[in-house]
């Protein structure tokens, strides 16, 4: 017995479209006449857009469709298709890698634009604006460090990395108190939601209570009369 493993099949050219629209399109490609050619192109350019309707998204997703019919033809494919024929050169062409940014980050947490927001603070030469930006900055690199190391931070240690990163050209007094940021652990916060709803809870079986109490003395009201 034979088995038909994909191994051994021919390349799979656009996979989002499946086997299936490979062999029709290279069954239309076979086809003796154009008319022919053009009945079934347009069928399997219907069965296409229903199989990727995200496409329907996309500017002229239309023509976007009847490129990727000539792509699975490998552009072998005789039609008269709506739209230019596309260029088997331009599907080969790759672009020039824009290569990544090798730059060093003396604090990863505080990350690259921290250290520009430094840099840009220290040209800054209105005094009021300068402290406004430099208090500013602070509070920013507060939230990062307790987002980065999952940790509470104490303000000491920020304006001790501040100073750091800026030459000690921006300094903060030690006493100052930046934004309040704290650290809470996922069980913390999941412990506090269901006190939330315990205590909910508790004031709508104490209301229930109450409505019960006060309708039994109305009733009872009732019955003396």
């Amino acid at each position: 017995m034979d088995f038909d493993y994909n191994t051994t099949r021919n390349k799979l050219i656009l996979a989002e479209y499946g086997r299936n629209v490979q062999n029709m399109v290279k069954y239309i490609i076979d086809l003796p006449t154009k008319e022919e050619r053009n009945k079934y192109a347009q069928a399997v350019i219907d069965l296409m857009g229903f199989l990727n309707p995200h496409l329907r998204d996309v500017a002229d997703f239309k023509h976007k469709l009847w490129d990727h019919l000539h792509i699975i033809s490998d552009f072998k494919i005789d039609v008269d298709s709506p739209y230019p024929k596309p260029n088997p050169e331009d599907e080969e062409f790759k672009p020039a890698h824009i290569g990544y940014p090798h730059q060093s980050i003396k604090y990863k947490h505080y990350g690259k634009t921290v250290e520009k927001l430094i840099e840009r603070a220290m040209e800054e030469e209105n005094q009021e604006r300068k402290a406004a930006m430099v208090q500013g900055i602070a509070n920013f690199m507060k939230m990062a460090y307790v987002q980065w190391n999952k940790d509470n931070v104490a303000d000491e240690t920020i304006l001790k990395n501040l100073r750091d990163l800026s030459g000690g050209a921006l300094v903060l007094e030690d006493n100052v108190n930046l934004n309040k940021v704290e650290f809470r652990p996922q069980n913390v916060r999941n412990n506090n939601n269901n006190n939330n709803r315990s205590r909910n809870k508790g004031r709508q079986n104490n209301n229930n209570n109450n409505n019960n109490r006060n309708g039994s003395q109305r009733n009872n009201g009732k019955q003396r009369h």
